[in-house]
């Protein structure tokens, strides 16, 4: 399949050009959170025909924005990740999207919540650079039995190394709640049920990185909202 493109020399046609195809910018929101295999993918991606994943991928793979790695007998699966390089270009863009779409998902009382939406809602979209500065940790988050693996390192967002130095588990409607909760008390209890475990200092950096601080008992003070 030929790729398609723009003919025009500016950086958004140019960035165009690598993301705008349909479902590319979705496979790789994907592989955010941490490696996956084609069955996987198709899994969560389940409008996808068979080859177009097929295609996006190798595309992907060509332009340095995913690795895909052969593991060994007995498994014998390919895992893909985000590369280094998406991370470090493709993640601002898919906040940037986030951000723009938040408002405009259903409202959190009106189904239920997807591990996925736990993630980007609860978790990516609280991210502080600010407060990473100095940060040096791997986590892993157990959102309603789906698990995301990331790192953080010298300020930003990146994949996971080694075995994780905190676990966050959550459900996906609480760690919604604790950001787009009504009032102060709500969000403040799911805050409370969002549990972390791990090296203690890790765990107080990250909540302060991911904007998830301790909430009170009584509901008062700090909820946990953006910042």
């Amino acid at each position: 399949m030929a790729a398609r493109n723009y003919n025009q020399n500016c950086p958004i046609a140019r960035g165009l050009d690598v993301l705008g195809e349909r479902w590319t910018l979705l496979i790789l929101r994907e592989l955010v959170g941490g490696a996956r295999r084609y069955g996987d993918l198709r899994a969560e991606l389940p409008g996808i025909a068979t080859n177009l994943l097929a295609d996006r991928l190798k595309e992907l793979h060509d332009a340095g924005l995913i690795d895909r790695t052969d593991l060994p007998a007995p498994v014998g699966r390919t895992v893909y990740t985000l590369s280094d390089l998406g991370w470090r270009r493709v993640l601002p863009v898919l906040q940037s999207l986030a951000w723009f779409g938040l408002d405009r998902v259903d409202p959190i009382d009106s189904g239920p919540v997807s591990p996925l939406n736990g993630f980007l809602a609860g978790i990516l979209l609280g991210f502080n650079s600010a407060d990473a500065t100095g940060v040096e940790a791997t986590c892993r988050a157990e959102i309603d039995g789906r698990r995301f693996e990331f790192a953080v390192t010298q300020g930003r967002l990146a994949g996971a190394v080694g075995q994780p130095s905190v676990t966050i588990t959550a459900s996906a409607a609480d760690l919604v709640t604790a950001r787009l909760g009504a009032g102060d008390a709500e969000r403040a209890a799911a805050l409370r049920r969002v549990r972390f475990a791990g090296d203690q200092r890790a765990i107080d950096a990250l909540r302060s990185v991911f904007s998830l601080p301790e909430a009170s008992s009584s509901g008062a003070g700090e909820t946990g909202e953006f910042r």
